[in-house]
């Protein structure tokens, strides 16, 4: 059977862990329209009778300003060079800039396959596809070239059949029930962030970490669930909390229904809102928040 690893990487925003929820068929990634959303390397496992796919989802490219970017940074383009195929999705919808392909050359390897999705086509002018494709047909290194959507399913087994040429055979990795490395207590933790990122705008959602002080399932099937909201600034905490705690009251509701949903069962959710400033560029922080060696992975 073919069994192998591939990195999902490209700039933030492009559309990484959606694709990866579709081609999984589980929600292993949060998803929102910000960049900033992955911050570690999340597997996806695909499993198959003749074949094993381990993506490995991969913090999106952008311009680093505080020392968790840049370890994230770090952490892509480690996770591109020790995998059998590199899958760099790009979102070509409102056209191909010189900063796009300077990223993907950047990625590119000549001891590793690479593919290129041409993410987000159902929003994309029709007329504009065969130049992106030409586009990047021009890059030295790029093995395949395929437009998908990930929103309507398009493209995605055409996608996977592409993978599977430059798979090595092999034992499968995982056991098959495996679906992702990631425990809930780490996803339930990246639930709430996600709804923090669709909720709040600007800076706010970037400069948060979600910590997970309790997380136990009792006797009865419930959850008990109690996290921090740790943010820089004392005016975010305000901004988080809301006027007469109703902001936190909404995006733990919406937190709530979600771990619900991933959990399958009842949860009683508590949140508290912490301030520790800069806590992005302070190494003892990072790792106490769990990002202290996600640059090592």
């Amino acid at each position: 059977m073919k069994s192998g690893t591939v990195a999902v990487v490209g700039k933030a925003n492009a559309g990484k862990s959606t694709l990866l929820n579709v081609i999984v068929g589980e929600k292993v990634a949060i998803v929102s329209p910000k960049p900033q959303t992955t911050r570690d390397r999340i597997l996806g496992v695909l499993n198959n009778e003749n074949y094993q796919i381990v993506f490995e989802d991969t913090p999106g490219f952008y311009k680093s300003k505080t020392e968790l970017s840049r370890k994230m940074q770090r952490t892509a383009k480690r996770t591109a060079k020790d995998v059998d195929v590199v899958l760099f999705v790009l979102d070509a919808h409102e056209g191909i800039k010189d900063e796009d392909l300077d990223v993907l050359k950047s990625v590119v390897s000549n001891e590793v396959p690479t593919v290129v999705a041409l993410s987000k086509i159902d929003i994309m002018q029709k007329e504009n596809i065969p130049e992106a494709l030409v586009k990047v047909a021009e890059i030295s290194g790029v093995d395949e070239i395929i437009p998908i959507s990930s929103r309507k399913y398009r493209n995605i087994k055409e996608l996977i059949d592409i993978i599977l040429k430059y798979l090595p055979e092999g034992e499968p990795i995982f056991k098959e029930e495996i679906i992702s490395d990631k425990s809930e207590k780490f996803m339930i933790s990246e639930i709430m962030r996600e709804k923090i990122l669709l909720e709040f705008d600007k800076e706010i959602p970037h400069g948060i970490a979600v910590i997970v002080n309790e997380f136990y399932k009792k006797p009865s099937g419930t959850y008990e669930i109690n996290l921090d909201i740790v943010c820089e600034k004392q005016n975010h905490k305000s901004i988080l909390i809301g006027k007469q705690g109703q902001a936190i009251k909404r995006v733990s509701q919406y937190a709530r229904e979600s771990m619900e949903k991933f959990l399958g069962a009842k949860v009683f959710l508590t949140t508290y809102v912490k301030v520790k400033e800069n806590w992005r560029d302070k190494e003892n922080l990072l790792a106490e928040y769990g990002y202290g060696d996600i640059d090592n992975v």
